[in-house]
This record gives C-alpha cells, structure tokens and sequence, in this order.
C-alpha cells in the first residue's frame, strides 16, 4: 500500500479550496490568514473514534477559542452529509466537505494499513471504553466513505507554516487536548518558528 508523504513541523500548509456545509467554496489559506487554525480530519461518519475526537474537541471548543485557535472539521463525505454530521456533533465549528479527498492527499492522510483501522489491540480497546462510555459503537460507514481512511490533526499559523503535524498510529490514537491547549513545552502557536518558542 502506497504511503503518502507526511508533512513535517514549519512545512509550508496545503491551500485546497473546499466547500463548506453550504456547499460555499473556501480556502484554506482564508482561514489560517486570520486566526490560527486548528484542522481536524475525520473519519468516515460510523467510527466511534472520530465521533469521541468530534466530541472532545467540540466540548473544548470554548477553550481554543480563548487561546486563539479556530477549530475546523475536514470531512470525506459531501456537503449535505458533512451539514448533518456537523448539526449533530459540532454545531458551532466550521465543517469542510472534502468527497475527492483533495485535502486528505494534500496533508499525506491516505488509506491506513488493517493494524491501523482494525486489527490493533488500541482499537478494540478503545472500542469496548466508547461503546461503555458514550454508547457508540463501530458501524460501516456511509456510502462514498472509505474504512481505510486515516485522520490527522494539524495546527497552522498565520503565516500558512505548519505548527503542530500530528499523524495517528491507529485510529484510537487522537492528540492530547493538553497538547491542543497548551503546545509543546509552553509553546505560542502565534509564534512564528524562529522565535523563541517560551516567549
């Protein structure tokens, strides 16, 4: 299976144009330019793991916002489907429809290996903890949505450079919120990464 090529920390960010749940088309570019964006690929809309990673970062939202962090959702699926998986889970986050995986291809996001979407014992784990939890439970997923597809997080600063990639080893592996909140080692995600990163 073919990998494609991660992008790494201060990487220059993908710009794809998208639609948003209205079906209006939008830059990436147009977003990152005005706040630092955080972007959290999904899923296919029947994994109890994206719907958790949908849930903490929604239930965070507030937070990121006080630090300056715009959170947007990419998803695989069209814009009526993302509208309605976005109305459930994130209302008040800005979801992107990505049907051809443009956005996926661009930021190295491909079709995972069956030890990263299946066979993993962090999976069935993390399974059997959501489905007590929160109910949730593994479905297959809606047509047009891919099993395979990986995910990803990635914080991009307002000069388009790629502050945090973070790439999951499997699909129970989602970024700490600490991590999203506060950096790395008390890092600015405004700064710049040739400045000081604890001033």
């Amino acid at each position: 299976m073919a990998t494609l090529p991660y992008l790494k920390f201060n990487d220059p960010a993908p710009d794809v144009e998208l639609l948003d749940a209205q079906g209006t088309p939008t830059r990436l570019s147009s977003l990152w330019k005005k706040d630092v964006l955080l972007l959290a690929f999904t899923r296919h809309f029947g994994c109890p793991q994206c719907k958790e990673m949908t849930d903490q970062l929604h239930d965070a939202h507030p937070d990121l916002k006080k630090i300056g962090l715009r959170l947007a959702f990419i998803c695989h699926a069209s814009a009526e489907s993302t509208k309605q998986f976005c109305e459930q889970r994130a209302p008040n986050a800005l979801c992107l429809a990505d049907p051809q995986r443009a956005a996926y291809r661009a930021y190295g996001l491909g079709q995972g290996s069956l030890w990263q979407t299946l066979l993993s014992p962090q999976i069935w784990l993390s399974n059997r903890r959501i489905k007590k939890e929160k109910g949730y439970q593994p479905e297959i997923p809606p047509l047009g949505q891919d099993a395979m597809q990986t995910s990803g997080v990635f914080i991009i600063g307002t000069d388009g450079r790629i502050r945090l990639p973070y790439y999951y080893e499997d699909i129970a592996d989602h970024p700490p919120l600490d991590l999203l909140l506060h950096g790395v080692m008390g890092a600015n995600w405004n700064k710049p990464f040739n400045s000081d990163p604890l001033t």
